[in-house]
């Protein structure tokens, strides 16, 4: 089993016709992602890699019925119409890779989507992949192999990096969510728990938190009620970053005595959950907590 997405998912991609979306639905299309249709206003009637191409979400759906996934490559100014376009024609699951949207917008969508019932991943993310099934997002492929460990992230470098280090170790991935480096996003680490808490093909989770927020704490008081139970394994990043300095992520910075790595590494040791030094330990400590 997998968390949100499958071979059976069916993608459309807004902003197909612009170079970040022309380039990643290639890689998709080869990792055999389903793509159905592309959304470009004034761009209808074309085709990108065998895709067709439609001015609104409104034409792309009654064409293509069966789509439920959308993944925005829209300049930011325009993103957050195009997140509306989406959830208004129907999808489940709207993957924003588009960074540097402004928090308020993010935080309007965000609730309007939730209204509906549609499920936000990111803004500012690599976005989702079931290895073997299906990726939606940018992430390179090749490093995730099928396995029944899962990632939910809030970095997308640092997502790659211990991947393939998980991969190399022999531990393969059920689904990898790169939740986003933004002060709000979508999904968030609880709500990615629970999905993995459920799916019966996870047996463990890495989490990949950064400096900035509470999101990771928040997580670490879950685990301590009891609501996710399965063996669980934490990377930092930030640590050495100094106070009041936003380190790229918009919301990777520590202010007002929040945020602090120490706070985050403090949180999950004090529920049992190992804290990795490097990225390369991860996979070691999985490797203490799984048993094998």
């Amino acid at each position: 089993m997998v968390v949100l997405v499958d071979e059976n998912t069916r993608v459309i991609v807004q902003g197909i016709t612009g170079r970040e979306g022309s380039f990643h639905t290639k890689l998709m299309l080869d990792y055999g992602t389903k793509i159905v249709a592309g959304v470009t206003p004034g761009k209808g009637g074309q085709e990108v890699h065998g895709i067709p191409v439609y001015d609104t979400m409104e034409e792309a759906v009654a064409e293509h019925p069966d789509a439920n996934t959308s993944i925005i490559f829209v300049p930011a100014r325009f993103a957050p119409d195009a997140v509306y376009e989406a959830i208004d024609s129907g999808m489940k699951i709207v993957v924003v890779i588009t960074e540097h949207i402004p928090v308020h917008d993010t935080m309007m969508f965000v609730n309007y989507a939730k209204s509906k019932g549609t499920i936000i991943i990111g803004p500012n993310c690599p976005g989702i992949i079931s290895p073997g099934k299906t990726k939606i997002g940018i992430m390179p492929g090749h490093i995730f192999k099928p396995g029944r460990i899962g990632i939910v992230s809030r970095s997308g470098t640092l997502t790659y990096e211990i991947a393939y280090a998980l991969t190399l170790a022999g531990y393969g991935q059920s689904t990898a969510i790169g939740v986003g480096g933004d002060p709000i996003v979508g999904l968030n680490f609880l709500e990615a728990a629970k999905l993995f808490e459920e799916d019966e093909g996870t047996e463990g989770l890495v989490v990949i938190g950064e400096i900035g927020g509470d999101m990771e704490e928040r997580l670490a008081a879950m685990i301590k009620r009891g609501e996710f139970t399965k063996p669980v394994v934490a990377y930092i990043a930030g640590r050495t970053a100094p106070p009041g300095k936003r380190m790229g992520h918009a919301g990777a910075i520590i202010s007002m005595g929040t945020g602090r790595a120490e706070d985050k590494v403090r949180a999950f040791r004090e529920v049992g959950v190992p804290v990795a030094d490097t990225p390369v330990d991860v996979a070691k400590l999985l490797k203490k907590v799984l048993g094998r």
